[in-house]
């Protein structure tokens, strides 16, 4: 009896399964995920070896952009490794220890985004409507705040989770049918009462997560009604440019998650499965999607990439547009 109550409130192990039902496809899935995590990492690796090293990116929302990409980073790493061995070798242990270090930095990478798109909407929304007072607002240290805020937010947010955990007993069997760990998947196998874990679990980051959307709203309302009175159509155009990329990565970021809310609230009728792979999907795909936006759609950032890859043909192009 003495043996149970010890492994039962400090768990040995977990075994995460990946996604039951498609087990038959695990390995195709795999190499899949593979690929994305191949761009993630050095689609975000490539944005913060540039903003770092390239003095005329020294500016916030480059700054804030270095913010995203290290988050993502952060993000992928976390989970993705794991879950490829997860479906290339079978079902993995991953410790306790391990498994609450998991849950906490795929948690946090989230809450960080959120903040960080936040932060992004507050740079345009100054440089679009107070363009002669951006560098005045967006000094140096108004920056650092900022940041200091983004990152106290989203420990403060998701570090009780760790303690809501960890005051749980486990009795039943340690099989977590997921690629990863998170919050309530790790709680829901505790033999004790999680209401405080489903009340702060979702309440929390959602309330969290629900205001930033709506003050991000706010902004880019705001930014609309200002560039829509501009008196140059170029003007306009230029404005709009400078928020295109940054609009695809908002929409890229909470478009499935309020799916995800809303697919687990209401879709009952939904497969297990199909929750499980979305879920891995929206780990995997927004990190490597969002350095593409940006260096597609970002003129500043598209130059120094083909300075970085094509420096011959790049300089040629400069000669031949001085010589025009």
């Amino acid at each position: 009896m003495e043996i149970f109550n010890l492994s039962s409130f400090s768990p040995g192990f977990f075994i995460l399964l990946g996604i039951p039902g498609l087990e038959q496809l695990h390995l195709w899935i795999g190499i899949s995920f593979f690929i994305i995590y191949l761009v993630a990492f050095a689609g975000n690796s490539i944005l913060l070896y540039l903003i770092l090293t390239e003095r005329s990116l020294h500016e916030p929302m480059f700054f804030f952009l270095s913010m995203l990409a290290g988050t993502d980073l952060i993000l992928c790493n976390t989970c993705v490794p794991k879950t490829v061995s997860i479906f290339w070798l079978g079902p993995q242990h991953i410790t306790f220890p391990g498994c609450l270090t998991q849950m906490f930095f795929l948690h946090f990478s989230f809450a960080m985004d959120s903040a960080i798109l936040l932060a992004m909407a507050f740079d345009r929304y100054v440089a679009i409507c107070f363009p002669l007072r951006y560098t005045t607002i967006l000094t140096h240290q108004i920056v650092i705040k900022i940041v200091v805020v983004i990152i106290s937010r989203s420990f403060c947010i998701i570090f009780p989770c760790v303690f809501l955990l960890k005051r749980l007993p486990f009795c039943r069997e340690l099989v977590i049918p997921h690629t990863y760990c998170e919050h309530i998947g790790i709680a829901r196998l505790a033999c004790a009462d999680i209401s405080i874990n489903i009340w702060y679990g979702f309440a929390v980051p959602i309330m969290t997560v629900m205001s930033d959307l709506i003050l991000i709203g706010i902004s880019y309302t705001v930014i609309l009604r200002t560039v829509f009175n501009l008196p140059s159509r170029d003007a306009r155009q230029k404005a709009l440019s400078t928020c295109g990329s940054h609009v695809c990565v908002i929409l890229i970021f909470y478009t499935p998650a309020i799916f995800s809310v809303l697919a687990h609230r209401f879709g009952h009728n939904i497969p297990h499965s199909f929750h499980i792979l979305f879920a891995n999907l929206y780990v995997a795909i927004p990190p490597a999607i969002n350095p593409i936006i940006y260096g597609v759609k970002t003129k500043q950032i598209r130059d120094k990439i083909n300075l970085l890859f094509f420096p011959k043909s790049t300089i040629d192009m400069t000669q031949r547009a001085w010589e025009r």
